[in-house]
């Protein structure tokens, strides 16, 4: 509840100012341009390049390669959320946008991060199922249960940006306009908005326990049980294969939440610098733009389907 002496500190906007990425004046727009445009277009082919691949390949035609293919979809979501209005942003030297644009951001943001964070548990779980239940994989990873398990994360990310939105609907006043960061970052979004405390807090508590913890408790117990299964194998050749259909999906695992606790950390609308900005740059950028060479260059499957993919497409 906001008092009369409270009001006179508060604003109501209609627009927020975008943080600049850079104070530097040797990096000048047409660098910068160019670098972010570069990433981005990288990013999204080599991410269509894994979609592609796998849905053209009868052979990737598996539980592990359809969840590869969602989450490239989901990447491309991601980067595309922030990447292209802060190309233009470069461009027109502008750092204003609007309220609904703002919302509208920060809503694709959560949907398409939470999918990447749910589809890399359900990735954990697949591995799982493979190594310790290697006889069993076939029928508990079914089509019905991978579309199903699919389904469900982008409904659990639906509901998350709607709780988030939920909080920033509740208030039209805001403590400041003035991101600090290049796109909406919901956090400090939710750290502006002048809704009430109580409310603000058990939401976020309850969507870090059930969107942070239990996802990255489920990726744990999943490694815990392979690396136990793996160790108990006689041959250390048998090791090695078994642990190589991992390797892939475990450094995107390392990478995702790499990078996203760095950006935790530092997304405190008091403390937040240019150190923070780079966080945030390697988690929307860097992250989805590495994700496709991470399993095309470690994946002999994901190679052989690449090459044959010109002659498939003609």
């Amino acid at each position: 509840m906001v008092t009369n002496s409270e009001s006179q500190n508060l604003t109501s906007i209609s627009e927020f100012h975008l943080m600049e990425l850079t104070e530097d004046p040797e990096l000048q727009p047409p660098v910068l341009f160019g670098l972010f445009l570069s990433l981005y277009l990288v990013t999204v082919l080599g991410n269509l390049l894994i979609i592609l691949a796998v849905s053209s390949d009868p052979h990737l035609h598996t539980p592990m390669y359809f969840f590869l293919s969602n989450l490239s979809l989901a990447d491309i979501g991601f980067i595309s959320t922030t990447v292209p209005k802060m190309i233009v942003d470069i461009q027109t030297h502008s750092r204003a946008i609007s309220y609904g644009g703002c919302l509208s951001q920060m809503s694709l943001f959560i949907i398409f991060g939470c999918m990447d964070e749910m589809l890399l548990t359900v990735m954990a779980y697949d591995r799982f199922v493979a190594i310790c239940h290697p006889l069993h994989y076939s029928v508990i990873m079914n089509p019905r249960l991978c579309g199903f398990l699919v389904l469900v994360s982008f409904g659990f990310s639906i509901l998350e940006s709607q709780l988030h939105n939920l909080i920033a609907l509740q208030s039209i006043y805001f403590k400041d306009m003035n991101i600090s960061n290049f796109f909406c970052d919901p956090s400090q979004i939710l750290s502006l908005s002048c809704s009430d405390t109580l409310t603000k807090d058990i939401v976020m508590y309850f969507v870090g326990l059930v969107y942070g913890f239990l996802p990255l408790s489920g990726t744990f117990f999943s490694y815990h049980k392979i690396v136990s299964s793996i160790l108990r194998i006689p041959s250390l050749g048998s090791k090695y294969k078994a642990f190589s259909t991992c390797g892939s999906h475990l450094s995107v695992v390392c990478l995702f939440y790499g990078t996203a606790i760095g950006v935790y950390l530092s997304s405190d609308q008091l403390s937040f610098t240019r150190k923070g900005v780079v966080s945030s740059v390697m988690y929307t950028v860097v992250t989805p733009m590495l994700n496709p060479f991470v399993y095309s260059l470690s994946n002999r499957d994901i190679r052989s389907a690449l090459r044959r993919l010109p002659g498939r497409t003609v």
